[in-house]
């Protein structure tokens, strides 16, 4: 074996195979327990200071929309978003070349409500329009999503509120994100659907089924139990949710969501500002960040680091 060999973290075919049945793959390390809770304590301390964020604090109070794409401001996320134990892996599901086009946090604290199952191609759920945009396959719509690896920056337990998935949903959409859904601020932590607390930051995904007495099949449910450090790696359009956090005040669950897609997919097209989850964001200083590869579509804003931080490359239209 050769030593480009022994550096890839490229997925086996197996694992392939595995993904392409599934839907996700996971838990996979990317750091060791010990580091993770390290690198997290540091993350905190960073993400305090606010005078590099592209986007300000915003008034939204059921997520914070204003810390997406932190990893263009704070350094270890700069460096996890383009770990190679995370990129090779993506890259051998979606090709070589590679962007990350947003990143986000995922906390749960003690009574929080579990997350809705749901599944996302376009990204356009809550306002009905599109942010990610396909290439069109023989004349018809692309089928869309992107890859996200969930990674756990604490303990993520049934007790705290861990992911769950179904596995092999992740080629059939049940859910028609064109629609568009009613957000409302009271509805976070209020509601209970068959028996379980859950609701989506504010909205009832419900809302977008494409067949309003369908019920995802909860028998199904796969839990993703992590460990500080550990990832899963997953299609955003297989069927996903959350447990609530029955768990104590102590034992609150991170989770860092980094998502990906090839270069010849379109990111917020048409799009200068998003308004969603009760926030809003001016995509003035956003840019994807191309993590492998090279852009030859030039379809988008894209950024590149340098020791200065992040340099932006002229939009152009592919």
């Amino acid at each position: 074996m050769t030593t480009e060999q022994q550096s890839t973290f490229a997925l086996s075919e197996a694992e392939v195979a595995q993904f392409e049945r599934d839907g996700f793959l996971g838990p996979i390390k990317i750091f060791e327990v010990e580091e993770m809770e390290e690198r997290w304590k540091n993350v905190q301390r960073q993400l305090r200071d606010r005078s590099q964020a592209i986007y300000p604090l915003g008034e939204g109070k059921a997520t914070s929309i204003s810390n997406y794409d932190r990893h263009l401001d704070v350094d270890l996320l700069s460096e996890h978003i383009m770990k190679r134990e995370i990129v090779d892996r993506v890259a051998s599901l979606i090709g070589p070349n590679v962007l990350c086009w947003r990143s986000e946090f995922f906390p749960k604290y003690q009574g929080d409500e579990g997350t809705d199952w749901h599944q996302a191609a376009t990204f356009g759920h809550a306002t009905g329009k599109a942010q990610l945009v396909w290439p069109s396959e023989d004349g018809q719509p692309a089928f869309g999503g992107t890859i996200t690896v969930w990674t756990a920056c604490t303990h993520s337990t049934k007790e705290n509120g861990c992911l769950q998935l179904m596995p092999g949903t992740h080629k059939t959409m049940f859910y028609d994100e064109s629609k568009g859904m009613e957000y409302d601020a009271d509805a976070v932590n209020a509601q209970e659907k068959d028996g379980i607390k859950r609701g989506f930051f504010g909205y009832d995904y419900r809302q977008l089924q494409k067949d309003p007495n369908w019920k995802p099949d909860e028998s199904k449910a796969f839990p993703m139990v992590l460990k500080p450090g550990e990832c899963v790696i997953f299609w955003s359009t297989v069927m996903h949710a959350s447990l609530p956090h029955t768990g104590t005040r102590k034992d609150y669950r991170m989770g860092y969501a980094a998502r990906y897609v090839p270069t010849q997919v379109q990111v917020y097209p048409g799009t200068e500002q998003i308004s969603e989850y009760g926030g809003g964001i001016v995509l003035d200083k956003y840019g994807a960040v191309l993590v492998s590869g090279e852009d030859s579509y030039q379809h988008n804003r894209v950024t590149t680091q340098s020791q200065r931080g992040y340099e932006f490359v002229p939009h152009q239209q592919g």
